[in-house]
């Protein structure tokens, strides 16, 4: 296989949507029926079941040029450390979690000594969990403050989605806490009537390295209270801060480390990254202080089966007469509808928003014809939608409302979609990085899931 580095959006401008009928390989049978939202859908078909089904039949078998199987990992059990407050420790245990995995206990630990710490390990690993705890620890500690507010906490996230999906997570995990926590999304959705509750009372502040540098650090003077009190900056997914976009957020990084200085504090950065080469460096040159890592994953892990899918060859002839291949766009919108008459809870990966969009529509166009119901639980998600569209197609899809989603990247960083099957990814997304955090989005509950890389001409 083959990828080419066109802009994003411009494959699907320049390739022609589709040169050969479409067959689909699961017709739709009782069996293959989608729950209803809110129905026992019973026991999910395994990977390998799932792939199989996609492939049936001669044409749609040769296009896997080949699978990988990853087995599943048992986890490995630590205790919290002793600093943590038992009203944290007993909140994370009504959460459902009776024990921390290894890497998270030692991510606290060196948050608590005031230490920056990294913490690099898979996708759905509990990272969020491993900053979360000394977190809210301290800022529960800060609440017994005179003004109520000794202690606050930053965190940065490179989409709004991710921000608001954090937001939700902190609220519920910190609803046993009263009003000790206070978390609040700052970011240029907030109306203005509620950003200086924010400014005043909030003590976990979710926003984004723009907001941060436009909104935040020159109006300064009305954050004094909030800088004076910062005790952790979390950088959620800091791997996607390279090249010219991460040398930016760097210098806006060390700007926010001179006012804290200013106002006297030194905020210690905990740091949220997939798996790469050396993250201790690389978060280090971002934040320019020094950073601990922690990269064991001693998270378990549900079986992965990984496809490579190559679409087939049409009639239509290229430059100097060679062949083209069918687009990957066509080819991930027949996945898609496949997935979802299987039940299968799926969601396509694509470069550019207007091929989100195309995928969608193809999609329904083709599930209208199996059955009338269908094409309502497939939908688009990509940046540019308002606020409340994207809140409730993230809704939709933690319910179950919704089978399949076609979205761009801005729903692969770290948006809890738990409980997905199935990833398809429309194309090489240009780093591995991103490659294993799309693929992750699938599985994230411990179960088994399937991911489908479909290759560009």
């Amino acid at each position: 296989m083959a990828f080419n580095h066109l802009p994003a959006g411009m494959h699907d401008a320049l390739e022609p949507l589709s040169a050969t009928p479409v067959t689909h390989s699961v017709p739709m049978a009782k069996n293959h029926r989608p729950s209803r939202p809110g129905e026992n859908a019973g026991a999910r078909p395994s990977p390998r079941t799932v792939l199989d089904r996609l492939t049936a039949g001669e044409s749609r078998s040769s296009r896997i040029t080949h699978t990988e199987h990853l087995p599943p990992r048992a986890g490995s059990h630590a205790v919290w450390p002793d600093r943590i407050r038992p009203e944290v420790i007993a909140a994370i245990r009504d959460a459902g979690i009776e024990h921390p995995w290894t890497h998270q206990a030692v991510a606290a630990e060196h948050a608590l000594d005031g230490e920056s710490v990294v913490i690099a390990t898979g996708t759905a690993s509990g990272k969020s969990l491993a900053y979360l705890a000394p977190v809210l620890s301290t800022l529960l500690d800060g609440s017994e403050a005179p003004n109520g507010r000794g202690a606050t906490a930053l965190y940065l996230a490179p989409t709004k989605a991710l921000a608001a999906d954090q937001r939700r997570a902190v609220k519920a995990l910190a609803a046993p806490l009263g009003n000790a926590v206070r978390p609040a999304v700052y970011d240029g959705d907030t109306p203005v009537e509620e950003r200086e509750w924010v400014r005043q009372y909030a003590n976990y502040v979710l926003t984004n390295p723009d907001m941060l540098h436009l909104g935040v650090l020159p109006s300064h003077p009305r954050w004094a209270a909030f800088l004076r009190a910062l005790r952790y900056v979390v950088i959620d997914e800091c791997h996607t801060y390279r090249g010219v976009f991460g040398s930016h957020v760097a210098q806006v990084i060390r700007r926010l480390r001179r006012l804290c200085a200013r106002y006297g504090a030194n905020p210690v950065f905990l740091l949220a990254s997939a798996t790469s080469a050396e993250p201790a460096v690389s978060a280090g040159r971002l934040t320019g202080v020094p950073v601990r890592q922690v990269a064991d994953d001693a998270s378990p892990r549900g079986e992965l089966v990984f496809a490579l899918w190559e679409p087939p060859l049409t009639e239509l002839r290229g430059e100097k007469g060679a062949p083209v291949r069918r687009t990957a766009t066509a080819e991930t919108a027949d996945l898609l509808t496949d997935l979802t008459v299987q039940g299968v809870r799926s969601v396509a990966f694509v470069r550019s928003r207007r091929g989100a969009e195309l995928i969608a529509l193809i999609a329904q166009e083709r599930l209208a014809a199996v059955d009338r119901s269908l094409p309502a639980r497939v939908a688009a998600y990509r940046g540019g939608y308002l606020p409340e569209e994207r809140r409730a197609l993230e809704r939709a899809l933690h319910s179950g409302e919704l089978l399949g989603l076609a979205a761009t990247t801005a729903l692969e960083l770290g948006v809890d979609v738990s409980g997905l099957d199935a990833v398809v990814i429309a194309g090489y997304p240009g780093t591995r990085a991103s490659l294993w955090q799309q693929a992750g989005r699938a599985g994230r509950s411990g179960e088994g899931a399937l991911a489908v890389l479909v290759a560009r001409d």
